[in-house]
């Protein structure tokens, strides 16, 4: 891993109404399925999976940011299961 060790995402695509592919730094690639995460205002918005479609890659932060200002750790997505 780089960045003195931090977790980031490198790359994103959406797989599904609320399932990413991730590419981590540390060579993990992996689906998962944000729906169990999408409580609370912020993430409502991301309920609809034309909203959620919207997704893009912050580089500078190194995890998935919507337009609304909702976004994730890339720990919390990293610990999340994998998608089969």
């Amino acid at each position: 891993m780089s960045d003195n060790g931090i977790l980031r995402i490198l790359d994103v695509a959406v797989c599904g109404d609320h399932i990413l592919q991730l590419q981590f730094n540390d060579g993990t690639s992996k689906k998962v399925n944000l729906q169990p995460l999408l409580t609370g205002r912020v993430f409502e918005p991301l309920t609809d999976p034309l909203y959620f479609r919207k997704v893009s890659l912050d580089k500078t932060s190194g995890t998935v940011v919507w337009p609304n200002g909702a976004d994730f750790a890339p720990e919390a997505l990293y610990d999340l299961p994998a998608e089969t």
